[in-house]
């Protein structure tokens, strides 16, 4: 049995991982592809660098060409990250028949088009299971399981940074800038978390699991983004009252062939198992037309959950390789992008305004929203104690976007209030 021999792009904590399983399940592993499988070479940036796992130096280089340009390597496993030197790689390795298994939810985000159909031209696998959502299998999910489907929604915490913050923030009512700073000190963000929190990261794995749920292409600025840096854990004190949660969620909607897709701070409401994720865990929820509900749940980061999906993802490429099938299963957006106006997009809005505390102003707010037709699911006036203007929570019914834009900017304008404190989109 000839071996596949692997090159091996980067060898941080999920690089280690790979290697870790790779050569800890050989068996296993051999028995299921029909051939060892051998990590041939490994680029890394430093080659002294102390590591966690003890690797052949001969194998060991810092220059990733060697590794591309080696006619013995079968498939390139990219582990390092990047966009820009990484995509020249890849390309490079796709255009010397070499299949490629990445991580890099970054680079098939903004290239994974051109990276596709390059692989679709020299008949190779480029697979990517690991770039969203850790360990969860959700791409291959949207690949295969949906296959027979038409898939009408998908809506995921597909990052563990936020989901983190939030959960906090509202198990113990602590503040936002509290919690980042505890989840820096212990590792779950990083010391510029602006990717994380502004909702960055999200938006790039939304693109993606949005290209392949509507099998469109779907670009990164096609995703409207906002992060949760603004919300307080008052904010989350009301969600919580009214029966919510607070979750930055991925939400991608499609209406005939028209969709949308979205990430921003959520309410949803406590009955949905999607709110009951917490931590740095993530879960991914599809509505598919056929199958109704579905949500798969797990380990969205880590080492071992990513590597793990990593060599899932290197396993498939060594059976086709071995059935003459690579290049075959890839999913090339055919379908003509047509994105939601405002007019089309509509959801429940929470919004909190401080107002005058005075007779009369609960009906002009209200003439607002029947001016440009928003419904009223609920609205409450009260006191606070520590605030001397009058609170009023409202929830609407659903609304269009483009009428609550004119209602938000019409509310900015009324001098009975004073500030619009919060406005969120509701789910359940």
């Amino acid at each position: 049995m000839k071996p596949v021999k692997v090159g091996l792009l980067g060898l941080g904590t999920v690089g280690t991982g790979v290697v870790r399983i790779v050569e800890g399940n050989q068996e296993d592993l051999s028995s299921q592809v029909g051939s060892p499988i051998l990590i041939e070479r490994i680029a890394v940036k430093n080659t002294e660098k102390p590591r966690d796992i003890e690797v052949d130096p001969s194998k060991i280089t810092d220059d990733p060409w060697a590794v591309i340009r080696d006619p013995e390597i079968d498939v390139i496993v990219e582990v390092m990250g990047g966009i820009a030197g990484t995509k020249e790689y890849i390309l490079e390795a796709l255009e010397r028949g070499k299949h490629i298994v990445t991580a890099n939810k970054d680079l098939m985000a903004l290239h994974g088009s051109e990276i596709l159909a390059k692989a679709q031209e020299k008949q190779c696998d480029v697979f990517y299971e690991a770039s969203v959502a850790g360990g969860i299998p959700i791409i291959r999910t949207l690949i295969e399981g949906f296959s027979s489907d038409k898939i009408m929604k998908i809506m995921g915490i597909v990052n563990g940074t936020t989901n983190y913050i939030l959960s906090k923030m509202s198990q113990e009512g602590a503040s936002y800038s509290d919690v980042l700073r505890e989840a820096q000190e212990l590792g779950y963000a990083e010391s510029d978390p602006t990717s994380d929190v502004e909702g960055l990261d999200a938006a790039r794995k939304m693109a993606i699991l949005g290209t392949l749920g509507f099998r469109t292409n779907v670009e990164l600025s096609d995703v409207s983004v906002s992060g949760i840096s603004g919300v307080s854990k008052e904010d989350i004190a009301f969600a919580k009252r009214l029966g919510y949660e607070m979750k930055l969620l991925g939400i991608a909607e499609r209406q005939d062939e028209e969709f949308s897709i979205s990430v921003q701070p959520t309410m949803i409401r406590t009955s949905h198992p999607i709110a009951s994720v917490n931590g740095v865990f993530n879960a991914v929820y599809v509505y598919g037309e056929a199958v109704g509900e579905t949500m798969f749940y797990g380990a969205g980061a880590g080492a071992m959950p990513t590597a793990t999906s990593i060599v899932a993802d290197l396993v498939a490429v060594i059976k086709n390789l071995k059935l003459g099938v690579n290049g075959l299963k890839q999913i090339i957006p055919y379908k003509q992008k047509k994105l939601k106006s405002d007019e089309d997009i509509y959801y429940k809005n929470f919004l909190l305004l401080h107002v005058d505390d005075k007779a009369g102003v609960l009906a002009k707010i209200t003439q607002v929203f029947a001016e440009y037709d928003v419904s009223l699911d609920s609205v409450v006036q009260q006191a606070n104690a520590n605030n001397p203007d009058a609170e009023i929570i409202i929830v609407t019914h659903n609304a269009s976007k483009a009428s609550m834009n004119k209602v938000m900017r019409h509310l900015e304008q009324l001098n009975v209030i004073h500030r619009i404190k919060s406005h969120y989109r509701v789910e359940g």
